[in-house]
């Protein structure tokens, strides 16, 4: 799980400056009772198996947009802690094709990639950078951040569900019982996995999908959370014009620089 880079991309996003259908409750139905972690066993396997399943169906979406809201905590030297939003939509269409577009106050980006270009756009300023990629979406992920620190939200969408995203490293795991989040009612998931708690709320029923998660970074004594909010649209209209980048009238072309540890 790429809980560091959940637990930082709200931040990354609202505090840069530019540098380059699930089932509802019936009415009056009280929710499930939580389910405790086996004696001894602080991890539960059912648990687990939720997060799989999550995986495994999100792998199956071959088209879909997610619309996410996202709040992050920063913390001053004097241990105040300021709470700052940004809001993201991610289109996707499996194998190779994406577009993101990500805003807040203080910054706002898009990635597009069609499957043999990526470009990193900032429609304020008008400068875009483009560089040549054929492999996947969750490929495209990977290799954005690690050429040249871009990340792209809830970039774990694309590895749940897959070898990248083990759940062996989990130390702690359990269900927290079920609450509605938007119409949606949902089972709650707690987890600890090294430096970092998180919590994800997943629709019940034959959609698994997440609609909310919480990571709070416990290396910081203040305790600093991050919190995204997540809508799906699973019949997008979005067409392959969608994943192709004509650079608008005036927008000047600049170059990517990798990141130094490259």
């Amino acid at each position: 799980m790429k809980l560091a880079g959940l637990a930082s991309a709200v931040l990354a996003l609202s505090l840069a400056a530019p540098t380059v259908v699930a089932q509802t409750p019936a009415a009056g139905a009280p929710p499930a009772p939580a389910a405790s972690p086996p004696a001894g066993n602080p991890v539960d396997p059912a648990s687990i198996q939720a997060l799989k399943d999550m995986g495994t169906y999100l792998q199956t979406l071959t088209r879909f947009r997610t619309s996410t809201s996202l709040m992050g905590e920063r913390v001053l030297a004097d241990g105040q802690k300021l709470l700052h939003s940004a809001s993201a939509t991610v289109d996707v269409q499996r194998p190779n094709k994406l577009r993101a577009h990500m805003w807040s106050a203080r910054s706002e980006r898009e990635i597009i990639y069609g499957g043999g270009t990526a470009t990193l756009y900032y429609p304020a300023q008008k400068y875009y950078s483009s560089v040549e990629f054929s492999g996947s979406n969750a490929e495209l992920v990977s290799e954005l951040e690690k050429r040249y620190g871009v990340e792209i939200p809830l970039a774990d969408l694309f590895l749940w569900g897959t070898p990248a995203a083990p759940v062996d490293k989990i130390e702690s795991a359990m269900n927290a019982g079920q609450d509605l989040i938007g119409n949606d009612l949902c089972d709650h998931y707690a987890f600890r996995q090294g430096d970092f708690d998180w919590q994800i709320w997943i629709a019940s029923g034959a959609m698994p999908l997440p609609r909310k998660l919480v990571v709070t970074n416990r290396a910081d004594d203040a305790r600093p959370q991050s919190v995204t909010s997540m809508d799906w649209n699973l019949k997008p209209a979005f067409n392959d014009a969608t994943f192709r980048f004509t650079p608008p009238k005036g927008a000047t072309k600049i170059q990517i620089v990798p990141t130094k540890t490259n």
